[in-house]
């Protein structure tokens, strides 16, 4: 059974949600002559079955895993090999991988004679329930993580759940922490499931994490197709981010995503709870839903001043004026603009070990 998912807005298209997905791929890029499949090296098997099941003629593309692939020097191989083999507008580029990839081809896509189509084929829980959906692409340069990049919405997305599977244990509970957030601001049923089954939760095989992968996506496309361009709403998806992006720039982005997104969760909420918008009940719930799934809740207590002005970069800052996404109450999001140093520091104390 496959699961489709809408995302509204100018460019419409489909999330595709199940298993053995890979035949779906024709139907997402008709009229097409070729394909690029961008891949980093563990998933070359997988990769090497996309381009096989596409229906026309493939280039396959390996890139560096994780986080070393978004870089623009990476993006600038892409784009000679794709003018090594005359990639035309009618052509498509596939990202065969986690969030990091699917980033990559996105760009790569958009920026390719200033936009061809693209899709990602998502095999992390991360990006079939962030990175993949959205249209948001991007690679990450000295001064900040995604600080370059264009709205590119893809033809279509593919969530294969078999990818799961062979998903490392660590991957797909990094992942979690975007279900989390999605849980947060939106949709309060994700928290239950996980409350409920903590264990079923992690399980790639389980109708329970199925479940938490069709909310999460129907989150986020039901912010995406109403604000592609994040000039409002879709500010809410950065829910415990902006702390996030600056861990994962300390750390050279060695820290996984989710990692950092759950600490940047557990801050956030307690800014809010701080600011006087968020009950401590909700506040403590953060925490609670965090850890039942083992994701980290803390971070280093000295890295407060480098954090501080890596977050002054971050692309939700207007001027010299931080923002943050904060909670009014279980799914109410907000924006908090402002707010003063020393309540900063406060809801850090909370998250410093």
């Amino acid at each position: 059974m496959v699961t489709r998912i809408p995302v509204d807005g100018d460019r419409p298209y489909d999330v595709l949600v199940g298993h053995d997905l890979a035949g779906e791929l024709p139907s997402l890029i008709g009229g097409a002559a070729q394909a690029a499949v961008l891949y980093s090296a563990p998933l070359a098997e997988h990769a090497a079955r996309v381009a096989a099941q596409a229906g026309v003629p493939a280039v396959l593309i390996e890139v560096p895993d994780a986080e070393r692939g978004k870089t623009v020097e990476v993006a600038a191989r892409c784009w000679d090999e794709l003018g090594r083999n005359n990639f035309t507008r009618t052509d498509v580029v596939v990202g065969v991988g986690g969030g990091a990839v699917t980033d990559l081809a996105g760009f790569v896509a958009a920026s390719w004679l200033r936009g061809v189509r693209w899709v990602p084929c998502s095999t992390s829980l991360l990006g079939m329930v962030d990175a993949a959906v959205g249209g948001k692409t991007g690679v990450n340069i000295d001064a900040g993580k995604n600080l370059v990049g264009a709205f590119h919405p893809p033809a279509g997305v593919l969530c294969d759940l078999d990818a799961l599977r062979t998903l490392p244990a660590d991957d797909l509970t990094a992942g979690l922490a975007e279900v989390v957030k999605c849980g947060f601001i939106a949709d309060p049923v994700i928290l239950g499931l996980i409350e409920n089954d903590p264990a079923a939760a992690a399980d790639p095989g389980s109708p329970v994490l199925r479940e938490l992968v069709e909310r999460a996506i129907r989150v986020k496309a039901g912010v995406v197709g109403v604000d592609l361009k994040e000039s409002g709403l879709r500010e809410i998806l950065n829910y415990g981010h902006t702390l996030g992006h600056a861990i994962e720039k300390r750390e050279k982005y060695t820290w996984k995503h989710g990692h950092a997104v759950a600490v940047g969760l557990i801050f956030a909420a307690a800014l809010a709870q701080l600011s006087g918008r968020l009950d401590a009940a909700t506040a403590r719930r953060h925490r609670e839903v965090l850890e039942l799934v083992g994701l980290p809740t803390s971070y280093e207590a000295d890295a407060w001043p480098e954090l501080l002005r890596a977050m002054r970069v971050d692309k939700k800052a207007r001027a010299a004026t931080l923002r943050f996404v904060v909670l009014n109450g279980l799914a109410k999001p907000d924006i908090l603009s402002g707010p003063d140093e020393s309540v900063l520091e406060r809801a850090y104390a909370e998250v410093a070990r």
